[in-house]
């Protein structure tokens, strides 16, 4: 699997309970869609281990068959659609790429 993973901070005049049902309603309905989609998981922070990791409201993991499906992904209308209703939220946000390893399963 490749994954996209998004962290992301709700903006600042939001509460983290609005933006978490923001990301897993309306903005889950425009994720959903993009082409080449084979798993979501979403993350709810509710509580960070150590002051510098504070500030974060939840974490996207978009998974895809390889690299080309994912850039396929962000090349689409669908994404496009998707950032568009981001638009200037100003919320924060890291964004990264890559290859997914399983570690371990129970």
């Amino acid at each position: 699997m490749y994954n996209l993973v998004l962290l992301a901070a709700r903006p600042p005049e939001w509460t983290h309970e609005r933006f978490i049902a923001w990301w897993r309603g309306d903005h889950a309905e425009l994720t959903c869609r993009l082409p080449g989609l084979r798993a979501w998981r979403h993350t709810e922070i509710d509580a960070a281990l150590e002051p510098r990791s504070e500030g974060w409201d939840g974490i996207s993991v978009l998974g895809f068959d390889s690299p080309e499906d994912l850039k396929k992904a962000l090349a689409s209308p669908e994404w496009a659609d998707a950032v568009a209703q981001v638009g200037d939220m100003k919320g924060r946000r890291v964004a990264v790429m890559g290859h997914e390893a399983e570690m371990f399963t129970a």
